[in-house]
């Protein structure tokens, strides 16, 4: 009978593990050349070249965004506030305090003022009921001094706004104070709206706030906004508006494999780069990880025959993390690090030493026993 040495068996192990290849180590990696995946077929692999990053970092169209901001202007400067239902009126006639209800120390303006009733209209005396709902101040203005004519000579009428009950704009979301924010005779924009709700919370999502009019809603990009000076999404809010400012919610990505801790990093009010995200998770593993393989699984929303999109950096040469400094991850990114065949090895090795010094440990036990034997 042939007898095993302790290190005859351990080196026999290591050559029947060595023997059966990597394919059976433990530990995932990516081949995007993978005979036994049809890999090409789900997704699109793309390197990171500097044409890349410079196309992804391309600007928006100047002449467009001026043609939008010039529109957003003219609107701002036509902008006057529409007289609504439950607004409250303060109307002054000069040299005729019997036309004017005092506010004093006990009333305020809004409280002595001419509220709009349901029917759009307020009474005023000697002229009866006036119509204002849909009226500038302006409007109303001339109208009562056209109608005090009859009556008065020269009327001097001023008609100011002690209320704005009829119109607002809800706010609501990851903002300090969400509610709602009455429209006034200051025309108020969606950054305007933001600020005068406390501004935006710790967890809010920058890049998905949401505007629903009119049953429509679309989504904008704060920080976009703020960082990069691309106001053309700053519109001018309008009565029945939902401002909504969602959460981080999947708004993370993902680094996985050879690093030293595989996390989700949310992406908070400002975006994530490739060599950020790789360095928060504790770099790559230099001893596991293989340098060429470090992808970026995208998800492909555009095209119905491709599952993803996959970008390669190879870091091969350290000095390629300089365009991973350039590129930008988005919502729900995968990266992954891959092992290199020898990382896969060690693995193996990691967890086949266990049982076999185990069984060393037995075979010199029985080896003790039996010497013990031979002395006596």
């Amino acid at each position: 009978m042939r007898h095993f040495t302790p290190l005859k068996l351990l080196m026999g192990l290591l050559s029947a593990a060595w023997l059966s290849g990597c394919a059976f180590a433990p530990g995932s990696h990516f081949d995007a050349a993978s005979k036994h995946a049809p890999v090409d077929d789900l997704v699109d692999v793309e390197p990171i070249t500097l044409g890349l990053v410079s196309q992804q970092q391309s600007a928006p169209d100047e002449q467009d965004l001026k043609r939008i901001t010039d529109a957003q202007r003219e609107a701002m400067r036509g902008y006057d506030y529409r007289i609504g239902k439950g607004d409250v009126l303060s109307i002054i006639v000069y040299d005729h305090p019997e036309l004017t209800i005092p506010a004093g120390s006990e009333r305020s303006a809004a409280e002595s003022g001419n509220t709009v009733q349901p029917d759009g209209n307020i009474y005023y005396p000697y002229i009866g009921e006036v119509a204002v709902e849909d009226k500038t101040v302006s409007q109303v203005r001339q109208a009562i001094s056209r109608q005090l004519e009859e009556y008065i000579a020269a009327p001097q009428v001023e008609v100011r706004i002690a209320a704005y009950n009829s119109q607002d704009v809800v706010v609501s979301g990851q903002v300090q104070e969400p509610g709602r924010l009455p429209i006034t005779n200051v025309p108020m924009t969606l950054l305007d709206a933001i600020s005068m709700s406390g501004g935006l919370g710790p967890q809010a999502n920058w890049h998905g706030v949401q505007l629903t009019r009119d049953g429509q809603t679309r989504t904008i990009d704060v920080y976009e906004m703020l960082n990069q000076g691309n106001l053309s999404q700053d519109i001018l809010l309008e009565d029945e508006d939902v401002l909504h400012v969602p959460d981080l919610g999947d708004q993370q990505v993902f680094v996985m494999g050879e690093v030293g801790e595989p996390q989700a990093l949310p992406m908070g009010r400002s975006p994530i780069t490739l060599t950020e995200a790789l360095s928060r998770s504790g770099s790559i593993d230099e001893a596991q990880a293989d340098a060429s393989g470090i992808f970026v699984f995208r998800r492909n929303t555009q095209r119905q025959d491709k599952l993803a999109t996959v970008y390669q950096l190879d870091a091969s040469n350290a000095t390629a993390m300089v365009l991973g400094t350039q590129f930008q991850l988005e919502p729900s990114d995968v990266v992954y690090v891959t092992t290199t065949a020898l990382g896969r090895w060690n693995r193996t090795i990691n967890q086949l030493l266990p049982t076999v010094t185990a069984i060393y440990q037995v075979t010199r036990t029985a080896r003790d026993a039996n010497d013990l034997q031979d002395d006596f």
